[in-house]
């Protein structure tokens, strides 16, 4: 916590639980009564305390400038980073590093959408908000609120225009040459990953003349950026038949002919399976799975799967070949990443070698003591 941990877990209060209504502001006291942070409460919340500040002589209450004093600064520091050619889709504020732990702020052209993950941060909402207004004067602000009960999971409800004009059914933004549609009233997400640019960046450089397997392809964002760096093929495998509608509108969208797409619906592992008895190679094999996913091989989870998965893919992979192996999971570490790529390449009689890695791009700002900030793990490694 004094590192700068953002969260106090409702297990690690032991018998004391929590007395006060959601959004209140408490104090947390060490053994001798000393103080050590001030956060709000969500008692709806496994994370059942997030911390403001440190400084106990800072007033961090609603309407008290504090939290559009910080957001503020996440713009600044985003205009030192970019300069005049912000990325157009990308993170603006990352609260739980950046001060308002259970927000997120992202722009989408001239469009906001800001996530809420706790209900205990909506007392900030017309402050943060305001700043916003003031700071960017975007073309309006959407609202996704994914306030999880303690008790499950919630279905996923569209994002609700809070201000400002109606968003497009497409909204197109463009990253690198490459353009995409977006929706940001989606439920489940806009159709993009703007997380993820780096790793767009690392295969867009070694695609040119290479035959690329896009794995749990999702709308296409790493097909769409090698196809436009020149891969000589691009294959893309997903459950979704709608995600692969969206992948060639991507296409379209980004002047590449969608029919040079050859996208395939299905399971991720079967589909491996089969291009290993055909003998089907690739010199370029892409895997971004979710962190569960149900489909006609079974049940797949990331941090028990990922190892026999590196293995399908190494199965696939040419020599001399790339395999872009990635994960978001915060319960997989880079040291579990690697050693899947170990134990996969192993089992896939395949000699792997790391030769890259990347991660969250600059606009996702991770505090030092926030491990689980740093949840974006991207690594390259080449077939000997």
């Amino acid at each position: 916590m004094q590192a700068g941990h953002p969260w106090v877990f409702r297990d690690a209060l032991g018998p004391r639980g929590i007395a006060e209504e959601t959004g209140a502001i408490v104090d947390l006291l060490s053994g001798n009564r000393e103080f050590v942070a001030r956060g709000f409460v969500d008692r709806e919340h496994a994370i059942a305390i997030r911390i403001l500040t440190r400084n106990p002589h800072e007033d961090v209450a609603p309407g008290r400038g504090v939290i559009a004093q910080r957001f503020a600064r996440a713009v600044a520091l985003r205009k030192m980073l970019f300069g005049a050619a912000p990325p157009e889709a990308g993170r603006l504020f990352t609260g739980e590093s950046e001060g308002l732990p259970g927000v997120t702020v992202d722009r989408y052209g001239e469009f906001i959408v800001v996530q809420w993950l706790s209900a205990g941060a909506l007392p900030w909402r017309d402050e943060l908000y305001g700043s916003i207004e003031t700071e960017l004067s975007p073309a309006a602000i959407y609202e996704q609120r994914r306030l999880r009960p303690l008790g499950g999971s919630a279905p996923p409800e569209p994002a609700v225009r809070a201000s400002g004009e109606e968003a497009p059914v497409e909204l197109v933004v463009s990253d690198r040459g490459c353009r995409f549609g977006v929706d940001v009233t989606a439920p489940l997400g806009v159709g993009l990953f703007p997380d993820m640019r780096l790793g767009w960046t690392a295969v867009a450089a070694r695609a040119p003349g290479r035959r690329m397997l896009n794995l749990f392809s999702y709308t296409g964002a790493f097909s769409v950026h090698a196809a436009k760096a020149g891969a000589a093929e691009v294959v893309a495998i997903d459950l979704a038949a709608k995600a692969h509608a969206r992948a060639r509108r991507n296409y379209e969208l980004s002047g590449l002919d969608p029919a040079k797409l050859e996208a395939i619906t299905g399971d991720v592992v079967k589909s491996l399976d089969r291009f290993a008895d055909r003998g089907r190679r690739f010199d370029l094999v892409v895997c971004d799975p979710p962190t569960f996913s149900q489909g006609p091989a079974g049940q797949f989870q990331v941090t028990r799967d990922l190892a026999r998965l590196a293995a399908g893919c190494a199965l696939v992979l040419d020599s001399g070949g790339l395999l872009v192996l990635a994960t978001n999971s915060t319960k997989v570490s880079a040291a579990d990443v690697d050693k899947a790529l170990g134990e996969g390449g192993a089992a896939a009689g395949a000699d792997l070698r790391i030769v890259e890695r990347v991660g969250l791009p600059p606009d996702y700002p991770v505090a030092p003591g926030f491990p689980e900030g740093n949840y974006l793990k991207v690594v390259v490694a080449a077939r000997a």
